[in-house]
């Protein structure tokens, strides 16, 4: 169970740093929402990010509303990233491996769907 969390966690801290880098001036209420979380899951997340140096809060210099901010992704931020991507990566492929297997064996145990039809699907 506690491997499910840290799962969800490491996910919910991957598709920020993507949020981030694709859209810096996003808010905290707009990231939780396309992540799918409470705004206070985003607000502790993003802060627990600024707190440990992989994202940096700036605000738009140019902007008539000084109060808005915007996020950037530091250097140690993108390498975070990097590292967590990859990890998800492999976590995947191996739920991919895996559910596959399950896929053949409960083709064959019904018998009707070959592998050729599984090429169409």
């Amino acid at each position: 169970m506690a491997s499910r969390r840290k799962e969800h966690q490491e996910d919910a801290k991957l598709r920020v740093f993507q949020i981030i880098n694709d859209n810096p001036q996003l808010t905290t209420r707009e990231i939780a929402k396309n992540i799918g979380i409470s705004h206070g899951s985003a607000y502790y997340l993003l802060t627990s990010l600024i707190d440990k140096g992989y994202v940096k809060l700036s605000n738009f210099k140019e902007n008539s509303q000084k109060s808005r901010y915007f996020y950037l992704l530091t250097p140690k931020g993108i390498r975070e990233k990097s590292l967590i991507a990859n990890q998800f990566l492999i976590r995947k492929k191996l739920e991919f491996k895996l559910l596959k297997e399950e896929i053949d064996l409960l083709e064959k145990s019904v018998g009707n769907v070959s592998h050729d039809k599984q090429k169409d699907i």
